[in-house]
Protein backbone atom coordinates (compact mmCIF):
# COMPACT_ATOMS: atom_id res chain seq x y z
CA UNK A 1 0.00 0.00 0.00
CA UNK A 2 2.81 2.24 0.92
CA UNK A 3 4.80 1.51 -2.20
CA UNK A 4 1.66 2.04 -4.20
CA UNK A 5 1.15 5.16 -2.64
CA UNK A 6 4.65 6.48 -3.47
CA UNK A 7 4.60 5.46 -6.58
CA UNK A 8 1.44 7.42 -7.88
CA UNK A 9 3.26 11.03 -7.52
CA UNK A 10 6.63 9.39 -9.02
CA UNK A 11 4.14 8.28 -11.88
CA UNK A 12 2.13 11.50 -12.31
CA UNK A 13 5.77 13.43 -12.80
CA UNK A 14 6.92 11.09 -15.12
CA UNK A 15 3.58 11.63 -17.15
CA UNK A 16 3.84 15.51 -17.34
CA UNK A 17 7.58 15.40 -17.56
CA UNK A 18 6.70 13.67 -20.70
CA UNK A 19 3.45 15.31 -22.34
CA UNK A 20 5.84 18.30 -21.10
CA UNK A 21 8.95 16.97 -23.63
CA UNK A 22 6.10 15.66 -26.18
CA UNK A 23 4.78 19.38 -26.11
CA UNK A 24 7.88 21.35 -26.93
CA UNK A 25 9.00 18.68 -29.73
CA UNK A 26 5.63 19.37 -31.21
CA UNK A 27 6.13 23.38 -30.33
CA UNK A 28 9.94 23.04 -32.27
CA UNK A 29 8.56 21.17 -35.20
CA UNK A 30 5.54 23.47 -35.69
CA UNK A 31 8.00 26.65 -34.98
CA UNK A 32 10.33 24.78 -38.08
CA UNK A 33 7.21 24.26 -40.54
CA UNK A 34 6.40 28.09 -40.27
CA UNK A 35 9.34 29.28 -40.82
CA UNK A 36 9.72 27.09 -43.60
CA UNK A 37 6.53 27.96 -45.45
CA UNK A 38 7.38 31.90 -44.83
CA UNK A 39 10.97 30.96 -47.12
CA UNK A 40 9.27 28.91 -49.30
CA UNK A 41 6.41 31.41 -49.46
CA UNK A 42 9.28 34.14 -51.06
CA UNK A 43 11.08 32.11 -53.12
CA UNK A 44 7.45 30.87 -54.60
CA UNK A 45 6.66 34.90 -54.99
CA UNK A 46 10.30 35.27 -57.01
CA UNK A 47 9.57 32.52 -59.47
CA UNK A 48 6.24 33.63 -60.26
CA UNK A 49 7.45 37.13 -61.35
CA UNK A 50 10.06 35.36 -63.10
CA UNK A 51 7.26 33.20 -64.87
CA UNK A 52 5.39 35.99 -65.60
CA UNK A 53 8.15 37.77 -67.63
CA UNK A 54 9.69 34.78 -68.45
CA UNK A 55 7.30 34.33 -72.01
CA UNK A 56 8.70 38.05 -73.31
CA UNK A 57 12.46 37.59 -72.91
CA UNK A 58 15.55 34.34 -73.18
CA UNK A 59 15.19 31.65 -70.56
CA UNK A 60 18.27 32.54 -69.64
CA UNK A 61 17.91 36.60 -69.41
CA UNK A 62 20.77 38.40 -66.85
CA UNK A 63 17.59 40.06 -65.80
CA UNK A 64 16.10 36.99 -64.38
CA UNK A 65 19.16 35.87 -62.78
CA UNK A 66 18.31 37.87 -59.58
CA UNK A 67 14.83 36.21 -58.88
CA UNK A 68 16.24 33.27 -59.62
CA UNK A 69 18.82 33.37 -57.52
CA UNK A 70 16.43 35.01 -54.57
CA UNK A 71 14.22 31.93 -54.90
CA UNK A 72 17.00 29.38 -54.86
CA UNK A 73 18.34 31.23 -51.35
CA UNK A 74 14.50 30.89 -49.85
CA UNK A 75 13.88 27.02 -50.83
CA UNK A 76 17.77 25.87 -49.44
CA UNK A 77 16.52 28.51 -46.66
CA UNK A 78 13.30 26.64 -46.10
CA UNK A 79 14.97 23.03 -46.27
CA UNK A 80 17.81 24.30 -43.29
CA UNK A 81 15.11 25.27 -41.19
CA UNK A 82 12.91 22.50 -41.97
CA UNK A 83 14.71 19.22 -43.39
CA UNK A 84 11.26 17.31 -44.28
CA UNK A 85 9.65 19.57 -45.85
CA UNK A 86 8.52 18.33 -49.16
CA UNK A 87 7.57 21.44 -50.74
CA UNK A 88 10.97 23.19 -50.64
CA UNK A 89 12.47 20.03 -52.07
CA UNK A 90 9.99 20.06 -55.13
CA UNK A 91 10.73 23.78 -55.77
CA UNK A 92 14.14 23.55 -55.24
CA UNK A 93 14.30 20.56 -57.74
CA UNK A 94 12.15 22.50 -60.30
CA UNK A 95 14.37 25.45 -59.93
CA UNK A 96 17.98 23.09 -60.80
CA UNK A 97 15.81 20.87 -63.71
CA UNK A 98 13.99 23.70 -65.70
CA UNK A 99 15.35 27.28 -64.97
CA UNK A 100 18.65 28.73 -65.64
CA UNK A 101 19.62 29.63 -62.25
CA UNK A 102 23.05 30.19 -61.50
CA UNK A 103 24.46 26.97 -59.73
CA UNK A 104 21.83 24.81 -61.48
CA UNK A 105 22.70 20.85 -61.37
CA UNK A 106 20.19 18.46 -63.23
CA UNK A 107 21.33 15.66 -60.60
CA UNK A 108 21.09 17.35 -57.55
CA UNK A 109 17.62 18.46 -59.64
CA UNK A 110 16.80 15.32 -59.97
CA UNK A 111 17.67 13.50 -56.55
CA UNK A 112 15.82 16.47 -55.21
CA UNK A 113 12.96 15.31 -56.97
CA UNK A 114 13.03 11.73 -56.33
CA UNK A 115 13.25 12.54 -52.76
CA UNK A 116 9.92 14.84 -52.54
CA UNK A 117 8.43 12.14 -54.05
CA UNK A 118 9.39 9.10 -52.05
CA UNK A 119 8.46 11.30 -49.36
CA UNK A 120 5.02 10.99 -50.84
CA UNK A 121 4.50 15.00 -51.97
CA UNK A 122 1.54 14.57 -54.61
CA UNK A 123 3.95 17.55 -56.82
CA UNK A 124 6.93 15.77 -56.67
CA UNK A 125 4.89 12.53 -57.39
CA UNK A 126 2.83 14.02 -60.73
CA UNK A 127 6.59 15.64 -62.04
CA UNK A 128 8.54 12.38 -61.72
CA UNK A 129 5.74 10.51 -63.21
CA UNK A 130 5.67 12.69 -65.96
CA UNK A 131 9.33 13.00 -66.69
CA UNK A 132 9.61 8.91 -66.23
CA UNK A 133 7.02 9.07 -69.21
CA UNK A 134 10.25 10.02 -71.71
CA UNK A 135 11.47 6.90 -73.53
CA UNK A 136 14.53 5.13 -71.39
CA UNK A 137 16.36 1.95 -72.86
CA UNK A 138 17.73 1.08 -69.58
CA UNK A 139 14.66 1.93 -67.32
CA UNK A 140 11.40 0.56 -67.31
CA UNK A 141 10.43 3.77 -67.69
CA UNK A 142 6.57 3.19 -68.42
CA UNK A 143 5.74 1.22 -65.02
CA UNK A 144 7.45 3.29 -62.88
CA UNK A 145 5.81 6.33 -64.15
CA UNK A 146 2.71 4.70 -64.00
CA UNK A 147 3.49 3.81 -60.39
CA UNK A 148 3.91 7.53 -59.19
CA UNK A 149 1.03 8.48 -61.30
CA UNK A 150 -1.05 6.43 -59.31
CA UNK A 151 0.64 7.21 -55.99
CA UNK A 152 -0.25 10.98 -56.95
CA UNK A 153 -3.50 9.49 -57.72
CA UNK A 154 -4.39 7.86 -54.47
CA UNK A 155 -4.16 12.08 -53.06
CA UNK A 156 -6.41 13.09 -55.94
CA UNK A 157 -3.60 15.51 -57.92
CA UNK A 158 -5.94 17.07 -61.08
CA UNK A 159 -2.80 16.47 -62.99
CA UNK A 160 -2.10 12.98 -62.46
CA UNK A 161 -5.91 12.42 -62.44
CA UNK A 162 -6.02 13.93 -65.83
CA UNK A 163 -3.07 11.75 -67.12
CA UNK A 164 -4.17 8.95 -65.84
CA UNK A 165 -7.65 9.13 -66.81
CA UNK A 166 -6.03 9.40 -70.75
CA UNK A 167 -3.83 6.25 -70.33
CA UNK A 168 -7.08 4.37 -69.49
CA UNK A 169 -8.77 6.25 -72.44
CA UNK A 170 -5.78 4.78 -74.93
CA UNK A 171 -5.06 2.18 -73.40
CA UNK A 172 -1.32 3.09 -73.28
CA UNK A 173 1.03 0.63 -70.74
CA UNK A 174 -2.37 -0.84 -69.07
CA UNK A 175 -5.71 -1.97 -70.10
CA UNK A 176 -8.22 0.50 -71.24
CA UNK A 177 -10.53 0.88 -68.72
CA UNK A 178 -13.03 3.42 -69.83
CA UNK A 179 -14.94 3.22 -66.39
CA UNK A 180 -11.53 4.36 -64.76
CA UNK A 181 -10.94 6.98 -66.58
CA UNK A 182 -14.78 8.51 -66.58
CA UNK A 183 -13.80 8.59 -62.92
CA UNK A 184 -10.51 9.82 -62.82
CA UNK A 185 -11.38 12.94 -65.52
CA UNK A 186 -14.95 13.44 -62.97
CA UNK A 187 -12.47 13.63 -60.19
CA UNK A 188 -10.12 15.90 -61.60
CA UNK A 189 -12.65 18.02 -63.06
CA UNK A 190 -14.01 18.85 -59.56
CA UNK A 191 -10.73 20.28 -58.92
CA UNK A 192 -10.92 23.14 -61.67
CA UNK A 193 -8.78 20.85 -64.73
CA UNK A 194 -9.36 22.68 -67.85
CA UNK A 195 -8.29 19.60 -69.44
CA UNK A 196 -10.38 16.47 -67.45
CA UNK A 197 -13.21 18.94 -68.17
CA UNK A 198 -13.27 18.75 -71.87
CA UNK A 199 -12.44 14.41 -72.11
CA UNK A 200 -15.13 14.05 -69.64
CA UNK A 201 -17.94 16.05 -71.30
CA UNK A 202 -16.61 15.06 -74.84
CA UNK A 203 -16.64 11.49 -73.69
CA UNK A 204 -20.42 12.14 -71.78
CA UNK A 205 -21.49 13.41 -75.23
CA UNK A 206 -20.19 10.32 -77.68
CA UNK A 207 -22.65 8.57 -74.82
CA UNK A 208 -20.40 7.26 -72.84
CA UNK A 209 -22.40 5.18 -69.53
CA UNK A 210 -20.89 6.41 -66.28
CA UNK A 211 -20.08 4.08 -63.76
CA UNK A 212 -22.27 3.02 -61.26
CA UNK A 213 -19.80 5.03 -58.28
CA UNK A 214 -20.92 8.23 -60.22
CA UNK A 215 -24.22 7.99 -60.83
CA UNK A 216 -24.82 7.32 -57.05
CA UNK A 217 -23.51 10.63 -56.54
CA UNK A 218 -25.39 12.36 -59.64
CA UNK A 219 -28.81 11.25 -58.16
CA UNK A 220 -27.25 12.24 -54.27
CA UNK A 221 -26.84 15.97 -55.75
CA UNK A 222 -29.84 15.96 -58.01
CA UNK A 223 -32.03 14.93 -55.14
CA UNK A 224 -30.26 17.51 -52.63
CA UNK A 225 -30.94 19.97 -55.40
CA UNK A 226 -34.64 21.57 -55.13
CA UNK A 227 -34.57 23.19 -58.63
CA UNK A 228 -33.24 19.60 -60.16
CA UNK A 229 -35.89 16.99 -58.07
CA UNK A 230 -38.07 18.10 -60.78
CA UNK A 231 -35.83 16.18 -63.52
CA UNK A 232 -33.69 13.70 -61.69
CA UNK A 233 -32.93 11.86 -64.92
CA UNK A 234 -29.36 11.73 -66.53
CA UNK A 235 -29.05 14.12 -69.45
CA UNK A 236 -25.52 13.99 -70.77
CA UNK A 237 -25.95 16.76 -72.20
CA UNK A 238 -26.23 19.03 -69.48
CA UNK A 239 -23.94 17.39 -67.50
CA UNK A 240 -21.33 18.12 -70.52
CA UNK A 241 -22.67 21.70 -70.62
CA UNK A 242 -21.90 21.46 -66.85
CA UNK A 243 -18.23 20.22 -67.73
CA UNK A 244 -17.58 22.94 -70.32
CA UNK A 245 -18.56 25.94 -68.60
CA UNK A 246 -15.64 24.76 -65.47
CA UNK A 247 -13.39 24.61 -68.19
CA UNK A 248 -14.65 28.00 -69.62
CA UNK A 249 -13.80 29.70 -65.74
CA UNK A 250 -10.66 27.76 -65.97
CA UNK A 251 -9.92 29.76 -69.15
CA UNK A 252 -10.21 27.46 -71.57
CA UNK A 253 -10.86 28.46 -75.36
CA UNK A 254 -11.93 24.93 -76.05
CA UNK A 255 -14.59 25.34 -73.21
CA UNK A 256 -16.26 28.27 -75.20
CA UNK A 257 -16.15 26.67 -78.10
CA UNK A 258 -17.57 23.40 -77.14
CA UNK A 259 -21.05 25.77 -75.53
CA UNK A 260 -21.22 27.47 -78.56
CA UNK A 261 -21.18 23.85 -80.85
CA UNK A 262 -24.15 23.35 -77.85
CA UNK A 263 -25.86 26.71 -78.06
CA UNK A 264 -26.00 26.16 -81.96
CA UNK A 265 -27.69 22.82 -81.75
CA UNK A 266 -29.86 23.49 -79.42
CA UNK A 267 -31.10 26.27 -81.58
CA UNK A 268 -31.06 24.33 -84.94
CA UNK A 269 -33.51 21.67 -83.24
CA UNK A 270 -35.91 24.23 -81.74
CA UNK A 271 -36.30 26.28 -85.13
CA UNK A 272 -39.20 25.58 -87.05
CA UNK A 273 -39.16 22.77 -89.86
CA UNK A 274 -38.29 25.19 -92.93
CA UNK A 275 -39.50 22.35 -95.67
CA UNK A 276 -42.16 22.18 -97.88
Amino acid sequence: MLRAFLWKPSARKCSVDAAFSQFRLWRGMHSRNKKAMEFIGKGFSALKEVDRVIDYCELNDKRLIPLLRTAKEHFELALEADNSNTQARYWLSKLHLKYHVPGANKAVGAALLVEAAEMGDPDALYELGCRLRVENAYVQSDQQAFYYLEKAVDQLHPGALYLLGAVYVTGDCVKQDVSSAIWCFHRASEKGHAGAAIAYGSLLLRGVQLPESLTKFNVKRVLSNRKLRNNAEFNPIEMAREQFEIAASAGCDLGLKWLKRLEEEEKKLLAPDNGP
